[in-house]
């Protein structure tokens, strides 16, 4: 009888998306075993690959609309649009207009770097499809704005001393005094997932922990922490500010809380409700799953680890592949076994460039036990 193998990875960072990577497991495992029933579904952690990921399972539909780039640069930008039993939903990624993957290394500048585009994007789909909820994926982000670009996108003012109106990024906040919220556009329930749960300020916070890698120098650290304190002092925003998941990209987490009344849910457990993983995973004599890095990052509950936590208590055998795998991750032993690229000694260009035959090969080196 031909074994049924679920393979969900998510995207391998900077060579593969999620179901790139799903469909070079999937060639490896045909070469192993022809007969093999495969369950194809991508998985993402709210970044980039999120949309992707959700428009099949919900038959959504692309929608594009005009929106801004973190750095205010209009572009032509896309969301799902799909038909759910509670009414029209939007499903957005906020990488798609506020990502890093839109701007070249030296075009980082978290001082300058606004999340207006996701605002643009959810009063699209507010005015012209009314929907009744936006499910909004966090991750992947240039920004460390704490929201403030696509709470002015949404209609709030915010003012300096003189009452004149300013433009939201980082390297303005210290001048705030007032934030109106009077002319906010009125907005259906908003979900976002984001896999981290980290607050916004502080050691673990958005600045500290994700801004170096969006261009902060550290000497740069100080200014954007303050001004993430200035306006949360400013916006009333203490609680929401303290909140798992606020610090989640550049804090927008926190300004989905505080100034769109946002839920926040892990990515993974949103993820796993709306493609019905738990049957999915019942169903499956072997679970295949992976990311660019298994690493300790992983092991907090990102989703390959989480997906391979849920195989293991349904008592069915998981196998991680990635482009890397530290010690932590390998010792852990949530995977019944962690094949990397990197394990094959080969450069990272070639890794990089050659990412999808290289994991195809993998698989089919791992065998991944009996038929």
């Amino acid at each position: 009888m031909p074994r049924r193998f679920l393979i969900a990875p998510d995207k391998f960072k900077g060579s593969l998306t999620a179901l790139e990577a799903a469909e070079a497991i999937a060639a490896g495992i045909r070469r192993i075993e022809p007969e093999a029933e495969l369950d194809l579904c991508p998985i993402s952690d709210g970044g980039e690959g999120f949309m992707e990921t959700l428009i099949s399972s919900l038959h959504g539909k692309w929608i594009t609309c005009p929106a801004v780039d973190a750095l205010g640069r209009g572009i032509e930008s896309r969301y799902v649009l799909a038909d759910t039993p509670e009414g029209p939903a939007a499903v957005l990624e906020m990488a798609e207009t506020a990502g890093l993957w839109r701007l070249a290394t030296d075009e980082r500048d978290p001082a300058h770097a606004t999340t207006r585009g996701v605002g643009m994007q959810i009063a699209h789909a507010v005015s012209r499809h009314a929907v009744t909820r936006v499910i909004l994926g966090l991750g992947g982000s240039a920004t460390n704005d704490g929201g403030c670009g696509m709470a002015a996108a949404l209609g709030i003012a915010f003012f300096a001393a003189n009452d004149e109106e300013i433009d939201p990024i980082p390297a303005n906040l210290l001048q705030l005094r007032r934030v109106d919220f009077k002319h906010r556009i009125a907005l259906p329930e908003i979900i976002a997932a984001c896999d981290v749960d980290h607050p916004l300020l502080g050691p673990r916070g958005a600045t500290a922990i994700f801004s170096g890698q969006k261009g902060a120098a550290p000497e740069d650290k100080t200014a954007l922490e303050a001004a993430l304190a200035h306006l949360v002092t400013i916006s009333r925003g203490g609680e929401a500010a303290l909140m798992p998941g606020a610090g989640a990209a550049g804090g927008l987490g926190f300004g989905l809380l505080r100034f769109a009344d946002a839920k926040l849910v892990s990515g993974f457990d949103l993820l796993a409700r709306l493609l019905d993983l738990e049957t999915r995973v019942k169903a499956a004599d072997h679970v295949i799953t992976g990311e660019g890095s298994l690493d300790h990052q992983s092991l907090g509950g990102k989703g390959p680890v989480a997906l391979a936590r849920l195989a293991n208590r349904l008592s069915v055998p998981v196998t991680g592949f990635c482009g890397q795998a530290d010690d932590s991750a390998r010792a852990s032993r949530i995977f019944r076994s962690i094949h990397a690229l990197a394990d094959t000694g080969l450069p990272l260009a070639t890794l990089i460039s050659r990412a999808g035959p290289l994991l195809t090969a993998r698989v089919v080196e791992a065998g991944l036990g009996s038929p």
